[in-house]
């Protein structure tokens, strides 16, 4: 994914001459071309990521569009005050990307892991918050990130996320997309999840059961015409590479209390603990159940 965003960025880049990139001492390879099409819109802003976001502030004051780059937990909780104080309180419109998310460096253990990210951005006034689930849906996004006239946050993954898509879907920011539908369960993924959700409606479907697919990419603000739509089924499956502590999952269980409009939710992801000594991202899921395997038994218990 982290591949797609550069060479969005770059093409891009290309005609729109506000935007511009900071990035905090990592991908100087990967943005080779940008620095090709925009070296002076192209600043490596060093191991400073508190200094880059209030950098990006001044800068979109200015009348730029920037984008602040770096691994997750680095662009987000390391400078948490800034973004609040600088971004979301300036209402400026300066994307903050986050790479390698939820566990995608599961080997480099908890100080590289970001299951906390999702519920640090969303409960920030003005933030909007998008997961694209792959390749092809950070590049049905991207554009519209240029239209944004807040702040954003953008949680893309690391790279060889399956592809759900043959070609770009057709996304909007704010919207949920279907790509199956069903009438027994909904299947709500967000982020590189996706393909679990996936895996989990071929096989129940193998079985007889129905279930949606769709992908949540916004997390906020939250497609409410969608999730009044989700009282129609036995149950709502959650499914998302981030704590169950303030996640999407979370923020659906919030929105059913809120408009007294309950759901039968069943919510997958990260537990309340660190985990460590992992050799890879599916050897974490496999830890955690987030995997068809460990969610398809959940699911038929809930049920039953």
């Amino acid at each position: 994914m982290r591949n797609k965003f550069a060479e969005c960025l770059t093409r891009a880049a290309e005609t729109n001459e506000s935007l511009c990139l900071l990035y905090a001492d990592i991908g100087n390879r990967l943005f080779d071309k940008l620095k090709g099409v925009a070296p002076t819109r192209t600043i490596n802003a060093g191991i400073a990521e508190a200094n880059m976001a209030s950098m990006a502030s001044g800068m979109a004051q200015m009348g730029l569009h920037p984008f602040i780059y770096t691994i997750t937990p680095f662009t987000t909780a390391r400078n948490f005050e800034q973004i609040k104080v600088d971004l979301a309180y300036a209402n400026v419109p300066v994307v903050i990307v986050g790479t390698g998310s939820g566990l995608a460096y599961a080997n480099l253990g908890p100080t590289h892991h970001s299951f906390e990210d999702i519920a640090l951005m969303r409960v920030l006034p003005n933030m909007k918050v998008v997961c694209p689930a792959d390749s092809m849906e950070l590049e049905a996004l991207f554009p519209q990130l240029l239209e944004e006239k807040g702040p954003v946050y953008f949680r893309i993954g690391k790279k060889n996320e399956p592809l759900n898509y043959v070609e770009p879907p057709k996304l909007k920011i704010g919207k949920a997309h279907v790509l199956e539908q069903g009438n027994d369960i909904a299947l709500v993924c967000t982020g590189p999840v996706l393909d679990v959700g996936a895996q989990i409606a071929e096989q129940l479907k193998q079985e007889g059961v129905s279930c949606q697919l769709t992908s949540l990419h916004t997390v906020k603000p939250l497609d409410q015409d969608y999730l009044a739509s989700l009282n129609e089924f036995k149950l709502v499956v959650t499914i998302e590479e981030h704590s169950l502590v303030g996640g999407m999952g979370a923020s659906l269980c919030e929105w059913s209390m809120d408009t007294r409009k309950p759901l039968n939710i069943l919510r997958c992801g990260i537990p309340d603990e660190f985990i460590d000594q992992l050799s890879s991202n599916q050897s974490a899921r496999e830890r955690i159940g987030l995997t068809a395997e460990a969610i398809i038994p959940k699911i038929k218990s809930r049920l039953d």
